[in-house]
């Protein structure tokens, strides 16, 4: 089954998907996928504290091969001095790199303004969890030389209710996300002025109150806009449905959370999340060693993409609605992305027996190849610039 959605994205029918096999052209072109959740890829660790201009073009290289054109950069809880430093190697190594200014508009700041409780914090260290701070809020967005576009937040952490319009007046998007917050609290946060959700159905205790939690008091919610993990392993594919029957596609993005241990070429092992090593397991998972929490996702844009066409029998308009169409409203201006902004990015797609693979995203003047796509364009077989 299947959502068919109306302009104003409510649910009008559903259909069987057997009615709706979709005739996939050999070749087509789109523009390209936004993912507003990155914390690392390819090996590279946006928390790390060696992270260098080299390892974002490594990393932004191999997202451009994915399918993805802009990304937000996102960066995990740390204490203040810590969160600061990252910060700040993070934004030297945009601005240094060659694919930073093309595709990265802005940067994600997930906590430290979350909740510490377990099965909240996720891979995130509750110790460095705090009261909300507009005095830090004002220091990261003065070492940074981009705007923070998202400010993920715990609404019933000290606080943060109060610095909510705050962040909205100075044009950072709100999201509700790693917390235990009440029905009530949920309501305050969205009359503050939060607008999302970041990855619904993840950072929340294993046990819930089979009505009362985070969980419906969001999804039920239509000021809210929520973003989904649709790797399989995060949310089964069975619950993503009924999330999206809750959201609709209006209401849905989808996002990689992405760690370094992501990538179609990376093995199982360890690897970091800023002081924290993490492990790529054989299914794909990416968990602390010995942990039962998820630590991010090992996903990729273009796995995930085949995920909700395997699964939901979507198309691309479909697909470009979540990952493209809704998460630009957060993005924002893309007049900061000189190419990009342009609509100069897109990306070329071949169909093998209804599997969609990447061949090369255009990138203002560079063409970033697929070297794992089976056959390559064959308007242009050059190597990427």
């Amino acid at each position: 089954m299947i959502c068919n959605i109306d302009e104003t994205g409510k649910i009008c029918q559903m259909r069987p998907s057997e009615e709706a096999q979709i005739d996939w052209p050999s070749e087509f072109v789109t523009q390209g996928l936004i993912d507003i959740q990155v914390n690392g890829f390819a090996g590279i660790d946006f928390n790390s504290d060696t992270l260098s201009a080299k390892d974002m073009d490594v990393a932004l290289g191999a997202l451009a091969a994915s399918g993805v054109s802009i990304i937000l950069p996102t960066l995990i809880t740390a204490h203040e001095p810590e969160l600061l430093a990252r910060l700040a190697r993070l934004d030297e190594a945009v601005t240094k790199s060659v694919l930073g200014p093309l595709m990265v508009p802005g940067y994600h700041i997930e906590g430290p303004f979350l909740s510490p409780k377990e099965g909240s914090s996720g891979a995130h260290p509750a110790a460095a969890m705090r009261a909300a701070s507009r005095e830090l809020v004002i220091k990261l967005e003065e070492i940074s030389s981009l705007p923070l576009l998202i400010m993920t937040l715990a609404p019933e952490q000290e606080g943060v209710l109060d610095l909510i319009p705050f962040l909205v007046e100075r044009g950072t998007t709100c999201a509700i996300g790693h917390t235990a917050a009440s029905r009530l609290d949920i309501d305050a946060a969205i009359r503050a002025g939060a607008t999302l959700s970041t990855h619904l159905g993840n950072g929340l205790p294993h046990v819930l109150n089979k009505h009362e939690n985070p969980l419906f008091s969001q999804l039920g919610r239509d000021e809210l806009t929520a973003s989904f993990i649709a790797d399989g392993i995060h949310v089964h594919p069975e619950t993503l449905k009924t999330y999206l029957r809750a959201k609709t596609l209006a209401r849905t993005i989808i996002v990689t959370d992405a760690v370094s241990a992501a990538g179609a070429d990376l093995e199982p092992g360890l690897y970091g999340l800023g002081k924290v090593k993490i492990e790529r397991n054989g299914d794909g998972s990416v968990r602390i060693p010995g942990s039962n929490y998820l630590a991010g996702s090992s996903a990729t844009m273009d796995q995930m993409v085949q995920n909700l066409i395997n699964w939901f029998e979507f198309d691309m308009d479909d697909i470009l609605q979540i990952a493209r169409v809704n998460p630009s409203r957060i993005v924002g201006d893309f007049a900061r992305l000189p190419e990009v902004g342009a609509r100069d990015d897109f990306v070329h797609w071949a169909n093998h027996d209804g599997q969609l693979q990447v061949m090369e995203t255009c990138i203002g003047p560079w063409r970033i190849k697929n070297q794992n796509a089976s056959q390559t364009p064959e308007s242009d077989n050059s190597a990427a610039r």
